[in-house]
C-alpha cells in the first residue's frame, strides 16, 4: 500500500528522493540523511543522489544490494506484497523509494514502477 510520506524541511516533492528515501530507511532525519549523501558524493567524485552513492550509503549502514530477475514485470507494488516485513530501498528509473513492512513510503504513489534492483539489510531477506 502506498503511504504519503514527505519528510523535506520545506515540504518540496521533487529531485530529493534519494535523500527522503535513505532518511526513512536509516531512520535518521532528512537533513542528517542530506549530509550522509552529499559527503559521500563528494568523496567519491559523484552526485548525492546518483545509484552508486546512494547504494554506496546504505552499504555502509548494513544493506545489500540486489538485482530484480525480471525489470520490466516487477513493480514496486509487485515487491511490496511480496515483501511484507523488513526495510527496502528500490531503485526504478529515475527514482528511489522505501518499502517498509510491505507499504511504499513516497510523495507520489510509485507502485506501478518497475524495480531495476534494490537494497536490504540481511535480516529483512
Amino acid at each position: 500500500m502506498w503511504i504519503n510520506f514527505n519528510n523535506n524541511p520545506v515540504a518540496r516533492r521533487v529531485a530529493d528522493c534519494a535523500i527522503r528515501a535513505v532518511s526513512l530507511a536509516l531512520d535518521m532525519s532528512w537533513e542528517d540523511a542530506y549530509a550522509l549523501l552529499a559527503a559521500a558524493g563528494y568523496a567519491m567524485g559523484d552526485l548525492p543522489n546518483s545509484n552508486e552513492v546512494i547504494t554506496a550509503v546504505l552499504r555502509q549502514n548494513g544493506f545489500y544490494r540486489k538485482a530484480v530477475d525480471c525489470q520490466n514485470c516487477y513493480t514496486v507494488a509487485d515487491f511490496c506484497k511480496d515483501h511484507p516485513y523488513g526495510v527496502f530501498v528500490l531503485f526504478t528509473s529515475g527514482h528511489v523509494v522505501t518499502c517498509i513492512d510491505g507499504d511504499n513510503y513516497d510523495v507520489w504513489d510509485s507502485s506501478g514502477e518497475d524495480v531495476l534492483f534494490y537494497c536490504y539489510r540481511e535480516d529483512d531477506l
